[in-house]
């Protein structure tokens, strides 16, 4: 069966196996060009970290897509996180956006403050670091708060005035405590 294509769209179909091309050659790493499977929390050559955003496919179905992102980290670039940081850090790959919300689960946030996290895992640290930052809490004073009280770290978090978002997942450890009737 012949299929006959225009002009754009043959122009188009070039561009892009060129830009593969390209980069290949130059040996590059384009957040775009990675599977899905490692894109949150690696690093493009530019300097840039790359997202995993979802979007509709022909068939209407949610497909995952790796893009850049206009974050630049300062002392990195062409890096995929290791799955031992990713587990050790409690974050997960396949999170579309990440949230400041996590600081309020103590078990991300022991995880995260663990040394096995803190000392070994400096990418994800980095953007956790400014990610807590932009809430107005500094990463580290908040791990050493957790790791001599879980509970009470996560009072002062709460009452420092962080504004956190929306909550965008419960996670299976949240439990919902009846509120104390009154007497």
């Amino acid at each position: 069966m012949f299929i006959t294509m225009s002009f754009s769209n043959k122009l188009s179909l070039v561009l892009l196996l060129s830009s593969f091309l390209i980069h290949a050659s130059f040996g590059e790493m384009v957040c775009e060009d990675l599977p899905k499977e490692v894109c949150t929390f690696s690093i493009a050559s530019s300097g840039k970290r790359c997202l995993l955003e979802t979007e509709k496919g022909i068939n209407g179905e949610i497909e995952y897509q790796c893009r850049t992102s206009e974050v630049v980290v300062e002392r990195m670039s062409e890096y995929i996180e290791t799955d031992q940081c990713v587990g050790g850090c409690g974050v997960d790959r396949s999170s579309v956006g990440i949230s400041s919300d996590a600081f309020f689960e103590p078990q991300f946030t022991g995880k995260l403050c663990s040394p096995a996290c803190y000392e070994k895992c400096p990418n994800i640290v980095d953007l956790f670091f400014n990610l807590a930052a932009g809430e107005g809490v500094f990463l580290p004073e908040l791990c050493e708060k957790h790791k001599s009280n879980p509970r009470r770290a996560m009072v002062e978090l709460v009452s420092s005035g962080a504004a956190f978002g929306p909550v965008s997942a419960v996670s299976e450890d949240f439990v919902v405590a009846p509120a104390p009737s009154a007497l």
